[in-house]
């Protein structure tokens, strides 16, 4: 049987929906794909959902051979972001993507706000180029990568007397860890888009200024800044830990090698020397593989 017949999902227009989301989740997200291998079949097609809705808003944001203007962009996010928010008030969509979204926000009773917080820092991706102080930058990352984790809990479920609060503060957490992870291997990518997400205020503390950024030489100010950067990585991966033991055990496995290939990202910047404008820090399959196995066993175990 296959996973949307074992999750439940027989409607045929929905079903094309969910392979969509499928689609974009093993296209785009190769290891966020990998990890939700772990997961037991029936729950795979519910994290696919969620991912093709975050993935679709953001291709509409960054989509760089698009010859649309960030005010074009702005306006295609709002309608489609509007639809889909719609929908998910109505309990039905016609959307390829939202389809599949409302049918998940509804058997899992997800909160809409989580949806209507993503869709917000997508928009400030048009129009905020930079971040003073850390603090400034947690409104973004909170809509940009907190409440994918906590759209991911109720999916995941939990262990039985576990923190809801506990659960929810690790999910975020994560979630922000996975988001820091990514600015500090695409610095030089976000640069052609105009942004620059490290706060600038501690950056400033390394003697790192924007400009020296934009000329995409590695000095030894902007290797001090990194190294701090990837240091709150880890931090939030330490504390987010105890909520991850707390999840349903058939869906630990799966989050477990998600933080390790996701906060790794940080290893792989340390491992080329912090040359991050003329290398891309890219997990090896062989690490994805000396993760992934282990998972795996430890997922088919505890079904």
């Amino acid at each position: 049987m296959d996973e949307l017949s074992k999750a439940g999902i027989t409607d045929p227009a929905l079903r094309t929906s969910y392979l969509e989301c499928k689609r974009l989740n093993s296209l785009h997200g190769k290891t966020y794909y990998l990890a939700t291998l772990l997961l037991p079949p029936a729950k795979r097609p519910f994290v696919h959902a969620l991912y093709g809705f975050a993935r679709y808003a953001d291709e509409i944001v960054d989509d760089l051979a698009s010859t649309l203007t960030d005010e074009e962009k702005a306006n295609s996010l709002k309608q489609w972001g509007e639809g889909v928010i719609s929908d998910i008030k109505s309990g039905n969509s016609n959307d390829q993507i939202g389809k599949a979204l409302v049918d998940t926000v509804r058997r899992f009773d997800i909160p809409i706000q989580y949806f209507q917080a993503f869709l917000h820092s997508m928009t400030m991706d048009l129009t905020i180029t930079e971040y003073q102080e850390y603090e400034d930058l947690q409104e973004y990352v909170y809509g940009s990568a907190a409440v994918i984790g906590l759209q991911m809990v109720p999916v995941l479920g939990r262990e039985k007397g576990s923190s809801i609060d506990e659960v929810n503060s690790a999910a975020e957490k994560l979630g922000v860890a996975f988001q820091l992870a990514n600015f500090i291997r695409d610095v030089g990518e976000d640069l052609d888009r105009g942004r620059v997400y490290l706060p600038i205020a501690e950056l400033q503390s390394h003697g790192v200024t924007r400009e020296m950024l934009e000329d995409k030489v590695l000095t030894p100010q902007i290797k001090s800044a990194l190294k701090e950067q990837i240091e709150r990585v880890r931090r939030l991966q330490r504390e987010s830990a105890i909520g991850i033991k707390m999840l349903s055990i058939q869906s630990r496995a799966c989050i477990q090698a998600a933080s390790e290939l996701y906060c790794g990202i940080v290893d792989e910047v340390e491992k080329i020397d912090y040359q991050i404008f003329s290398k891309r820090a890219k997990t090896s399959n062989m690490r994805r593989m000396k993760v992934a196995i282990p998972a795996y066993l430890r997922a088919v175990s505890s079904r």
